[in-house]
């Protein structure tokens, strides 16, 4: 999407809005625990009030189902709200830490303290729940926010602007529409912190650019989730959540299955068991399916056909779908077998609906290929023993792991989510979330009018070389 509005006035536009909020901050940053959850009420009884609307305007984006918005999009808001109201006066709180003994005397703790101007970069894969959750957090701790949405997803980002409008100053929070040049604008502001979603490529320029104002980052990025399917998993179970995850919102999910290793004894029931998921989810008619998403648009329809194609001219094979309509963005869901490691597919992030399948036969083999790899933000095991899924756990780096499920650790805001290096840096969600926004104030308070300290100061002596000594070893 293009404003129309030059550069230099743009960016005027922003400056004006930025420094309004920096001059908002002491305020914000002040706020009560009551404050900011009444500010987070709002936000919760919007999500609801414009439930239809955001509905719609997923539908309108890439024809996502009603129902998948709700659950993919809608309720992540509403239940990181939630937990947000129930925590927040904790993780506000003040957190004494212990008093070693050589500062007997003193009381420490620390203090969570907003870090100040927020800029919030969503994508257009999830453009409601991925721009919302990393606001809740934001408001939490106390920032001033400044959301730039996605221009592939303008029905949503009309709606998101909406929402903010209704429950927020623009000098708390406000949206920013545009593209390239609009994220280039931002970028150049002097933030305090910006949350990034996207891929690594693009976070590394963000990187660079928050680099100049020595501003802290949170990169969400994704890169290629391995699965592993043993010989012990519970393959109907397996089948059921790996084709969910996998094809659900047209397979653009960064925590997607990307590539599957299968053990040889269980590959061919596994396959069945995912053809005839496929069929339970969306019909023998896919294409006429109301349940199944799009392609947000033409460029990545393009993309992703392009790893299909290159796959099967390298001896890739179709097992089931690869059908695709160029009109409609429709890629059906696909399974390959025998995928070249030097195809496409298997080097790309897919962010679409093909699932690779490989047969392995010794686990070793297939952690060689994981590790050979960058740290992916998510693996996926599906064992029903033990010692298999420590075994791979403990010899794998990634963002987070599923076992015998998929996808649902995102929804756990007790846990921390997020990658690993090219998968991402920090984490987001609940206390993870609050933190991530916040600096941790350290605050040393002498509490008596004598502080052993002091027995060590100059003028130095055999008898302070001593107590020095005592110090070193004991204390």
């Amino acid at each position: 999407m293009t404003t129309g509005i030059p550069v230099s006035t743009e960016t005027a536009t922003h400056q004006a809005l930025f420094e309004a909020q920096k001059k908002n901050l002491q305020n914000v940053a002040n706020s009560t625990v009551h404050q900011r959850k009444q500010k987070l009420k709002k936000l919760l009884k919007a999500m609801f009030t414009y439930r239809e609307e955001i509905r719609e305007a997923l539908y309108k984006d890439y024809k996502k189902h009603p129902s998948e918005v709700d659950l993919t999009e809608i309720y992540p808001v509403t239940n990181e709200i939630k937990h947000a109201l129930k925590h927040i006066r904790g993780w506000m709180a003040d957190e004494a830490v212990s008093t070693p003994l050589p500062l007997l005397g003193s009381k420490s703790w620390i203090k969570y303290e907003p870090k100040g101007n927020v800029l919030v970069i969503a994508p257009w894969n999830f453009p409601i729940n991925l721009s919302f959750a990393p606001i809740i957090s934001a408001i939490a701790a106390g920032n001033c926010i400044i959301l730039k949405p996605s221009e592939h997803t303008p029905h949503a980002s009309a709606i998101t602007k909406k929402i903010i409008n209704d429950v927020f100053d623009e000098n708390e929070i406000a949206v920013v529409e545009g593209g390239i040049e609009t994220s280039q604008s931002l970028l150049s502001l002097p933030f305090n912190h910006i949350f990034f979603t996207g891929a690594p490529s693009i976070g590394k320029i963000v990187m660079k650019a928050a680099a100049k104002h020595l501003a802290s980052v949170t990169l969400e990025l994704g890169g290629k989730s391995p699965t592993i399917v043993d010989e012990t998993a519970n393959i109907n179970a397996a089948a059921t959540r790996i084709a969910w995850s996998k094809f659900m919102n047209n397979g653009q999910i960064c925590i997607a299955p990307d590539y599957l290793f299968v053990h040889k004894n269980v590959k061919d029931k596994f396959i069945k068991a995912v053809q005839k998921k496929v069929k339970q989810f969306y019909g023998e008619s896919i294409e006429n399916s109301k349940d199944y998403a799009r392609m947000v648009n033409k460029r990545h329809f393009d993309r992703v056909k392009s790893y299909l194609d290159d796959a099967v001219s390298k001896g890739a094979t179709v097992i089931e779908g690869g059908q695709t309509n160029n009109e409609d963005d429709f890629i059906a869901p696909t399974i390959l077998t025998n995928v070249p490691a030097n195809s496409m597919v298997m080097e790309e992030e897919i962010f679409g609906p093909l699932l690779p399948i490989h047969e392995y036969d010794d686990i070793n083999e297939v952690l060689k290929v994981v590790n050979s790899k960058e740290k992916p933000l998510t693996i996926y095991i599906f064992s029903s023993r033990k010692k298999n899924i420590n075994y791979i756990i403990n010899n794998t780096r990634s963002g987070g792991t599923c076992i015998n499920h998929t996808a649902l650790h995102f929804f756990n805001n007790n846990l921390p989510f997020g990658g690993s290096n090219n998968s991402g840096i920090g984490k987001g969600h609940g206390e993870y979330g609050f933190k991530e926004y916040s600096n941790a104030r350290a605050v040393f308070k002498q509490v008596l009018p004598f502080s052993m300290i002091e027995m060590l100061m100059p003028p130095y002596s055999s008898f302070k070389d001593k107590l020095i000594d005592i110090t070193m070893k004991w204390f």
